[in-house]
């Protein structure tokens, strides 16, 4: 049965931001909007760095769809100033979003529980030498992975093959971020599996097989070329994709992530073993986007897919009734 969108009441579609991703984030709310109002939302566009946040509430807005990417919007400063107004939001919640933010600590916490994910090695601007990023590779072997450890969309990326590139790798991750993730690098195929739904109730969407020029799947060929091609049905034998999504699901669940997220795996081409690479908790929604793309090889529209995800907009915290007899 087809949820009135009335009770959804005014929604803002928190898009653009401060972030790396702000040109991304306008091409991801810029489709929920569109899709939002096809279906009868009153939803607005609303750019947190044009506007201070506290405007939501002086404006009547009732929920936030956050299509906010990367820093200041998916790392958990955004939901707790939405806490703070009492706006329920879509997505995960404060702790979730700043923990998956970060690559490293979701690293540690997926190991911590027994998933697979890359060996790494993090370097912290001010406290590596030299010899410390000379001696990665001995480490983890080439080649290997360097990036920003709070960055999304392959940005600051640099996948290193010979030793001598290491020092520009880390410098280029530098400027971006103080702690540097350097990262195993997992030969065979590239997967996207998207999880929707919270708790008991999360289940994982369809894996997409992702094959990138020459394998190359960075900022420029997941936005702006369509060259890249996405596999789904992925085309893997029927137990490996059941056991990726049953990996994925597990990694969200153990991040307490809500809503909807979508985690990047690789699979070891030798063993067939998968490994968790990151988890994001305000996945893409643009035309190139996955979740979208899983979302109608499972028989849900684009429109379905942002109505499901403002249906599961929360806080964390919500609001405890007044006492007996006091007015709110």
């Amino acid at each position: 049965m087809r949820t009135d969108p009335s009770v959804f009441g005014k929604v803002a579609v928190l898009m653009g931001g401060s972030s790396a991703e702000r040109e991304i984030s306008f091409m991801s709310g810029r489709g929920v909007l569109a899709a939002l109002r096809s279906q009868g939302v009153d939803a607005h566009a609303f750019d947190p760095a044009e506007r201070p946040l506290n405007e939501l509430k002086k404006e009547g807005f009732t929920r936030c769809f956050i299509a906010l990417h990367g820093r200041f919007g998916e790392d958990g400063t955004v939901q707790g100033a939405l806490e703070l107004l009492g706006i329920p939001y879509t997505g995960s919640g404060v702790m979730a979003s700043s923990v998956c933010i970060d690559k490293v600590m979701t690293k540690r916490i997926w190991l911590a529980d027994g998933l697979s994910t890359p060996r790494y090695v993090l370097l912290r601007r001010g406290f590596y030498s030299p010899a410390d990023v000379v001696g990665v590779p001995e480490i983890l072997g080439l080649p290997l992975i360097v990036k920003p450890a709070r960055e999304g969309s392959s940005i600051g990326l640099t996948k290193v093959i010979s030793a001598h590139q290491m020092a520009d790798a880390v410098a280029q991750a530098a400027q971006l971020d103080a702690d540097i993730l350097c990262e195993q690098f997992i030969s065979g195929d590239e997967v996207t599996c998207p999880v929707l739904g919270t708790g008991a109730d999360a289940r994982a969407l369809p894996v997409i097989r992702i094959v990138a020029p020459e394998g190359n799947y960075d900022y420029q060929n997941k936005y702006f070329t369509d060259t890249t091609q996405y596999i789904v049905p992925c085309g893997l034998p029927a137990g490996e994709e059941a056991a990726i999504q049953q990996l994925v699901l597990a990694a969200y669940q153990t991040l307490n992530c809500r809503g909807w997220a979508r985690a990047d795996v690789m699979i070891d081409a030798a063993t067939r073993q998968p490994y968790l690479l990151e988890l994001n908790t305000s996945p893409g929604m643009t035309s190139h986007s996955l979740v979208p793309m899983s979302a109608r090889a499972d028989g849900i529209s684009y429109e379905a897919l942002c109505l499901a995800v403002l249906q599961s907009a929360s806080l964390d915290h919500q609001p405890a009734p007044a006492p007996l007899g006091v007015s709110a």
